[in-house]
């Protein structure tokens, strides 16, 4: 089988990922391993994912850090990584809301930061894990397109969001770093630990596997764009490698709706769950009733194609929760008295 040039390329590489604990970064960081890059430093506090979740291969370089801790940071890029990842963030729309300074700091301040650094350091590539749950408010025409953004964003980490691609935009014309920013959809798979702050699809057969009911914010006919976690790796490294991706912004999406109460039903299935599902108040920051996203510019520009059917990405997802069921069970972090430690999150 032919090798793909973009995946040529990262070998030999020097390349930094930040929150690469997390879901997309640590697989993301697999990737990179596996492609014989020189050597893959990895920058995450911990703050929402776990040490074990971070591959362990003899190229990768695990930092225990944030991203706001300039001792950290000096140590990260005297590696003198050739591009940056920059996946870390505070995550997500009802942390943001319980925490909105700390929301600021991370994603605001904290990417200005790597910015700097990267620019300083002469990085070659400076790819932005942007949101498109966030970047397109809740009025914008479906299916969403790079073209259309909008300034009625309904929780800090929307802003925040924005804020990023505002400053990738500052240090792409100013200081001609190379920057990319990619508009994440509804990730999910193998990786994602459920919690408090998570994604509906981990907590959901988080949930499921304890033979609790799943609950539905809303009507459950709202819909996602829900992207497979391995098909966004593939979109990023395409993203560090294609040169019409700099200075441009796209969707990695899969570019199909869901239903939330047909997720519910068919994680209910896989796991065997007969609890069912019980249904709850929106949350007042929850005003998107359906996402579809376009994926057409990141076709045109990367080649990038969704390759993973929903079911079977739903299913191994499901698979590498019952592997890992022991550390999962252990890391899940559901807080009392917060609306969104009881409340499957949708986006």
């Amino acid at each position: 089988m032919t090798v793909p040039d973009y995946h040529k390329y990262y070998h030999g590489k020097t390349i930094l990922v930040t929150g690469g604990a997390g879901a997309i970064g640590s697989n993301l960081t697999r990737a990179l391993g596996e492609l014989g890059a020189k050597l893959v430093i990895v920058l995450d506090d911990l703050s929402s994912a776990a040490r074990w979740n971070v591959p362990s291969l003899s190229n990768v370089l695990f930092v225990e850090g944030s991203i706001l801790d300039e001792v950290e940071l000096k140590r990260v890029f005297f590696e003198g990584p050739d591009l940056v990842f920059h996946l870390a963030a505070l995550f997500a729309n009802q942390n943001s809301i319980d925490h909105p300074e700390t929301d600021l700091l991370v994603n605001g301040l904290g990417t200005l930061k790597l910015a700097q650094y990267a620019r300083l350091a002469g990085v070659k590539r400076f790819v932005y894990a942007s949101s498109g749950c966030s970047i397109y408010g809740s009025n914008a025409p479906l299916p969403l397109t790079e073209e259309f953004m909008s300034l009625h964003l309904s929780s800090p980490y929307q802003i925040t969001k924005m804020l990023g691609e505002l400053y990738c935009n500052f240090f792409q014309y100013h200081y001609d770093l190379p920057t990319v920013k990619a508009r994440f959809f509804n990730s999910y798979g193998p990786g994602e630990l459920p919690g408090q702050y998570r994604n509906v699809i981990p907590n959901f057969i988080y949930w499921a596997m304890r033979g609790e009911p799943l609950p539905i914010t809303g009507t459950g006919e709202e819909t996602r764009d829900f992207t497979y976690v391995g098909d966004i790796v593939d979109g990023l490294l395409r993203a560090g490698y294609f040169d019409a991706a700099v200075g441009q912004e796209f969707n990695l999406a899969s570019g199909k709706e869901t239903r939330i109460i047909d997720l519910a039903k068919m994680i209910n299935e896989q796991v065997g769950n007969r609890a069912g599902i019980k249904f709850a108040e929106r949350r007042k920051w929850d005003t998107k009733s359906r996402l579809l996203a376009s994926v057409d510019r990141a076709q045109q520009l990367i080649g990038y194609k969704p390759a993973t059917s929903f079911e079977e990405g739903l299913k191994n997802t499901v698979a590498w929760f019952r592997d890992s069921w022991e550390p999962i069970e252990a890391a899940a972090r559901f807080g009392p008295g917060i609306s969104s430690a009881v409340r499957g999150r949708n986006c």
